[in-house]
C-alpha cells in the first residue's frame, strides 16, 4: 500500500529511484525490469510490483539520457520522399508508427517535396538529431536516388528501391495483386476481359499487367487476344477507354482498371451509354482507394495496396536489426476486395 510519502512532488518529473522505493526494490530492478534487460533473474512478484509503481507514478524513462549511455536516440526518421503526404502515405506512417509505438521508437516525419536536393538536406538535419534509422518512402513504386548519408543508419526503403537493392526494400506483390484480380473474373466465368492499364511505364503498371497475362495463361487463354488499352491512372483516361470499348463488337463482359479512379472513370462511361454494372459488364478496380472504392455505386471490386503493413514491417525489421536488414526485396501482399461491381457474365462464360 502506497503512502503520500512514497510519491515525488507534482512539481518535479519522476525518476526511476521513485519508482524503485515505492516498489521496495533498488533502482537497477527498476531498470531491468522496464527495459527488459537479458538474463537478469527476476521473480514475477517484483516484475509486477515495479510495473505497478510504474503506472502508479506515470513514470516515464528519460530517452534522451538513455540515449546517452546506449549511443541511440531511439528515433526512427520517415522521409516521405513526394509531393505532400498524400493518402497511402497516411497509411503507411500509420503502420510505422504502431510499430515503432510498440518497440519504443519515435517516429518524426519529414516531406521532401519530391525534390532530391530537399531529401539529402533532410536526411542530413536526421541524423543530426540522431536518428537511429530511416524509413524512406515514396507514393508511386519507383527507382530513387537515395541521399549519400542514408547509408550511415540502418536504412529501409518502402514502396521504392536503388540499382542492386543494397539496402532492405519493401513493395507491394503486384504481379501478384493483378494475378488474383484476373483470376477473381475468370472464377465468376468471364472469359473476355479488357484491361485498361495505368501509365505503360510505370513499375506498377507492368507488375500488374504481368499478373493479368499470367492468370489467362492460367486458364488456357491466350492474352495476345485480349484487349489492353493503356491509359494515365486518371479517371479522364478510364472514361474515354472505356467509350473506345463500348464501340467494339462484341463488348468484353468484364473490364480490368489501372486503378479505382480510372475505374470510377469507367463506371461513369457505362452509366451514360446505360450499360448495367455488374449485370451487363463487370468492373474492377486496384488500390482500394479510401473514400471511393467502398463509397461508389455500385462499390467497388478492387486490389487493396497494403501501404499499412508495408509501414509496419518497415519498422519491425528496423526494430529487429540484424538479419532483418539485410538488403534485398519483401513483397508484400495486395489482398482482394470483391464487392458489388463483380458478378457472372450474363449469359455465362463464352462457349458454355
Amino acid at each position: 500500500m502506497s503512502t503520500h510519502e512514497d510519491h515525488p512532488p507534482r512539481d518535479r518529473r519522476t525518476r526511476r529511484a521513485d519508482v524503485a522505493r515505492l516498489a521496495g526494490v533498488s533502482p537497477a530492478t527498476v531498470s531491468f525490469v522496464l527495459n527488459r534487460t537479458a538474463g537478469q533473474t527476476i521473480s514475477d512478484e517484483t516484475r509486477q510490483r515495479v510495473l505497478q509503481a510504474a503506472a502508479e507514478l506515470d513514470y516515464r524513462p528519460n530517452r534522451a539520457a538513455q540515449g546517452l549511455r546506449q549511443g541511440r536516440s531511439a528515433t526512427i526518421g520517415f522521409v516521405s520522399h513526394d509531393i505532400d503526404f498524400g493518402v497511402f502515405a497516411a497509411a503507411a506512417i500509420k503502420g510505422a508508427h504502431e510499430a515503432s509505438v510498440r518497440h519504443g521508437n519515435l517516429l518524426v516525419l519529414v516531406n521532401t517535396g519530391g525534390s532530391n536536393r530537399q531529401a539529402a538536406q533532410l536526411v542530413g538535419e536526421l541524423l543530426d538529431r540522431q536518428a537511429d534509422a530511416l524509413i524512406f518512402a515514396v507514393a508511386g513504386t519507383r527507382s530513387v536516388t537515395l541521399p549519400d548519408d542514408a547509408a550511415r543508419v540502418p536504412t529501409v526503403l518502402l514502396n521504392c528501391f536503388v540499382p542492386g537493392d543494397p539496402f532492405p526494400t519493401i513493395l507491394p506483390d503486384e504481379v501478384r495483386g493483378g494475378r488474383e484480380a484476373t483470376q477473381a473474373l475468370l472464377d465468376l466465368g468471364h472469359r473476355d476481359i479488357a484491361y485498361l492499364t495505368g501509365t505503360a511505364s510505370v513499375w506498377a503498371t507492368k507488375a500488374r499487367l504481368r499478373g493479368f497475362r499470367e492468370a489467362l495463361r492460367g486458364a488456357g487463354l491466350d492474352p495476345r487476344r485480349s484487349t489492353v488499352l493503356s491509359g494515365n491512372y486518371h479517371a479522364d483516361s478510364g472514361y474515354e477507354l472505356s467509350r473506345k470499348l463500348l464501340q467494339r463488337s462484341p463488348r468484353p463482359t468484364a473490364i480490368m482498371c489501372g486503378n479505382d479512379r480510372m475505374a470510377f472513370g469507367a463506371l461513369l462511361a457505362l452509366l451514360e451509354a446505360g450499360v448495367r454494372v455488374p449485370e451487363d459488364i463487370s468492373v474492377m478496380g486496384y488500390d482500394d482507394q479510401f473514400e471511393l472504392a467502398a463509397e461508389i455505386h455500385p462499390a467497388l471490386s478492387t486490389v487493396r495496396l497494403p501501404y499499412d503493413a508495408m509501414g509496419r514491417l518497415a519498422a519491425e525489421q528496423l526494430a529487429a536489426g540484424g538479419p532483418a536488414l539485410q538488403g534485398g526485396r519483401t513483397v508484400v501482399h495486395c489482398p482482394l476486395v470483391l464487392r458489388a461491381s463483380t458478378a457472372p457474365p450474363a449469359g455465362g462464360p463464352a462457349g458454355a
